[in-house]
């Protein structure tokens, strides 16, 4: 695995067994570098988690083609209804002709029925889809950090949460998996244009994720991290003063 794409920077690494980190540097208004990953677990049902933004699915489809088939994709996963979670979603399901939609009851409720090209599945919280070697549990994680359809999903057999927005970190998202600090330059980046909800319910949530025992966080903008995750999510809910 490594680089994808040249020309735009777009690669490649197994963060975890047979979840890979799928990574494009791009940089923001005023030459800010930021990045986007998606996350492919390969396994009988493949899922991608995150669609990604719609200009970018050439590239990260060619990159998904670097590990299996686009065609057996099974799953298109995001956490919430927005343009880089989901923006390409169509377009991967065009793509993969068997794959459906993947997300909480909400979204599903309020709008994939209604966007997608194929009806979704909505998963209920706490509801584990097994996939093959790998199981993914849903998190309901409403206003966590926006959208109240925001949910996460826990990769089981490996401890990885994938964890959208939160430890958003700004850069190329280099390394792709570190033990350094992630909640300085997350909280560095969010305070300037805080994109957190900070619903009454913040602290609670971030504790149910806690309590799920992360080893690694698949961090949807920048490093994927290991190590202790419920003690970072927790000092995460302790920066947010929940």
């Amino acid at each position: 695995m490594g680089i994808t794409n040249a020309q735009s920077g777009t690669n490649v690494h197994e963060i975890a067994a047979g979840i890979y980190r799928i990574n494009t540097p791009m940089a923001l208004p005023g030459d800010l570098a930021f990045s986007f990953n998606q996350y492919l677990i390969d396994d009988d049902e493949p899922l991608l988690f995150h669609a990604g933004l719609r200009q970018l699915f050439p590239l990260v489809n060619e990159a998904v083609a670097s590990v299996l088939p686009t065609a057996r994709l099974r799953h298109i996963a995001f956490s919430h209804v927005e343009a880089d979670e989901c923006g390409a979603l169509n377009l991967w399901l065009s793509a993969a002709p068997q794959s459906a939609p993947l997300c909480g009851t909400v979204a599903a409720m309020v709008s994939i029925n209604d966007l997608a090209d194929r009806a979704p599945r909505a998963l209920a919280d706490g509801e584990v889809l097994t996939l093959g070697r790998h199981r993914v549990r849903w998190f309901d994680a409403p206003h966590l950090p926006h959208g109240w359809d925001c949910g996460f999903l826990m990769e089981e057999t490996s401890g990885t949460l994938l964890c959208g927005d939160l430890f958003t970190q700004p850069g190329r998202g280099e390394p792709a998996l570190t033990d350094a600090d992630i909640l300085g330059p997350s909280e560095a980046f969010r305070q300037p244009m805080d994109y957190f909800a900070h619903c009454p319910q913040t602290g609670t949530l971030l504790e149910k994720l806690a309590q799920a025992q992360p080893t690694t966080l698949a961090c949807m903008h920048g490093s994927a991290w290991h190590g202790d995750g419920a003690a970072l999510l927790r000092a995460l809910a302790g920066a947010l003063g929940h």
